[in-house]
């Protein structure tokens, strides 16, 4: 397989087959608290997103060099350093996006999906395809982290990225903007996800089926009269 195709490959399961946060389940807190509006959401994501592509390009790097024992702490020392950088730069050039993310940028240190791609993949892989899956994975939470953002910021403030888009005619759902809101919002989008990932199972069960029974009726003359005896 080309390295082109492998990185699509890879941008699709973050995003779609094994996305971190409407599959795994992981990384819940920050999408929890980040998703009031889209414009946080983006910033929330760009910074994991970051964090996860330099971390895994460090880690594995380095994967060689350091003891499986410490390898944890290893992993947590590196991803801070980047989490630093990242929150210098947010306060230095988008303070008022640092303001509004908050703790969750410090947070980011200590997001499972990050830890988990450090341990899980660039631990044990060379550079180019740990970094294809720091991006991979980075997409995929940003993904569920708008999805979640729009539906909260439409229904519960009626705007979209701070742009009114009903035109004043539009009576907000309060309850969207509040912390009860994320927890709905975000259980009902992985409700639809795996309703939709159960409909293309059964389907593509179903089509494994049809391609077997013609292969039993195709038998040859021999063999059936031999059944009929």
């Amino acid at each position: 397989m080309s390295k082109i195709a492998n990185f699509f490959r890879q941008l699709k399961e973050g995003i779609l087959d094994n996305n971190p946060v409407l599959v795994q389940l992981l990384g819940m807190c920050p999408v929890l608290a980040t998703t009031t509006s889209v414009e946080n959401a983006l910033g929330m994501g760009a910074a994991a997103t970051a964090v996860l592509i330099c971390s895994n390009i460090f880690i594995s790097l380095l994967r060689k060099f350091i003891p499986s024992q410490v390898r944890i702490a290893a992993f947590i020392v590196i991803i801070s350093g980047f989490v630093t950088a990242v929150e210098l730069i947010m306060r230095a050039y988008f303070y008022s996006l640092y303001q509004a993310l908050g703790l969750f940028i410090p947070l980011i240190v200590v997001n499972c999906i990050i830890l988990a791609r450090a341990e899980a993949f660039a631990s044990r892989n060379k550079v180019l395809p740990s970094a294809m899956d720091g991006i991979a994975m980075g997409l995929g939470f940003t993904f569920a982290l708008v999805i979640v953002a729009t539906i909260r910021e439409v229904v519960g403030a009626g705007t979209f990225m701070g742009i009114d888009i009903f035109g004043g005619h539009y009576s907000p759902v309060m309850i969207m903007v509040s912390p009860p809101g994320a927890f709905l919002t975000l259980g009902l989008v992985i409700a639809v996800v795996q309703k939709i990932r159960n409909t293309i199972d059964d389907k593509k069960r179903l089509e494994k089926l049809m391609k077997v029974e013609p292969k039993k009726n195709n038998l040859p003359q021999t063999e059936k009269k031999e059944e009929l005896v």
